[in-house]
């Protein structure tokens, strides 16, 4: 398969040219990773990535998968989220906009969004207080609009306490 035939031809060239300057080769099963994770355009864990790619070549091994999401990771090509389940999520990073994460404590659906208002006001605040921000993260939990419908009950957690979350798998 060649860079210049691939859909996937800007992140290959840009993992290729990571490997390089790391020492690294280009492997066939890198190449496999990257693609199923480009394809997929949920949050995974090395797990469910691992899974994914199992279905397609039972010769790459977890490690392989791992190693190679800190690799699209380092390259830029992905980026690294939690959502409070103690987990490393993984997210195209490459060409998507900057977004923000709202995540349901009872079903675990993870819901991205964007606002132009919330990013002026830590923007206004960093000001406020000299501070130069170099990136963020804002996580909201609570409850979806499907599970807020399904249970007359709200779910609080204690001030101060971390939620229990349980996000959706993929795979």
């Amino acid at each position: 398969m060649s860079i210049e035939d691939d859909e996937f031809r800007d992140e290959k060239a840009i993992l290729l040219e990571h490997l390089q300057q790391a020492g690294l080769r280009r492997t066939g099963q890198r190449d496999l990773i990257l693609e199923i994770f480009l394809r997929t355009e949920e949050h995974l864990t090395s797990e469910d990535l691992y899974r994914l790619v199992q279905r397609k070549d039972p010769t790459v091994g977890h490690t392989t998968v791992y190693r190679t999401l800190k690799l699209l990771t380092d390259a830029g090509l992905a980026r690294e989220v939690r959502f409070g389940d103690n987990k490393t999520y993984y997210e195209h990073h490459y060409k998507h906009d900057h977004h923000d994460h709202m995540i349901c404590t009872a079903c675990g659906k993870v819901i991205e969004f964007y606002s132009a208002e919330i990013e002026a006001l830590q923007d206004q605040m960093a000001d406020n207080f000299g501070f130069m921000p170099t990136h963020h993260s804002l996580r909201l939990w609570g409850l979806c609009s499907e599970c807020r419908s399904e249970s007359g009950d709200i779910h609080t957690t204690a001030p101060g306490a971390q939620p229990r979350v349980k996000v959706k798998s993929v795979v």
